[in-house]
């Protein structure tokens, strides 16, 4: 198995995150990854692929991914049936956090109960 069919699953992962200015090599055995995501978030997505697929610390592959967007963590577009609770869940872990989603989207939002399909929400770092 070569060393980018190893990590196949992290390129398919930049694809469909639309990773802008890819570029993919392999050299001596080592893959080597360049590209910029879109937020924080999608750069840790990529980071924590590379880590399931090589381990904590890999040497056969290497990542240089910058980052478009650094003033926010990730930007959520909401969908049927979520609520701030789940949504804080799912990016730290903590269900509690949703207040810090409402207070960096209170531009939009007027109660942490009501969230609409199609809301574009700050997840803030």
């Amino acid at each position: 198995m070569s060393v980018k069919d190893k990590y196949q699953g992290v390129l398919t992962l930049g694809e469909k995150l639309g990773i802008k200015d890819g570029e993919v090599s392999e050299e001596n055995g080592i893959l080597k990854v360049k590209g910029m995501a879109n937020t924080p978030f999608e750069k840790d997505l990529l980071w924590d692929k590379i880590k399931e697929l090589g381990g904590q610390n890999p040497t056969d592959i290497k990542a240089n991914i910058t980052v478009a967007d650094d003033s926010v963590y990730h930007r959520h577009v909401v969908k049927s049936g979520e609520s701030l609770s789940k949504i804080a869940k799912h990016y730290y872990g903590d269900a509690m956090k949703y207040k810090k989603i409402f207070e960096a989207n209170t531009n939009i939002l007027k109660n942490p109960d009501m969230i609409h399909p199609d809301q574009v929400l700050v997840i803030p770092k």
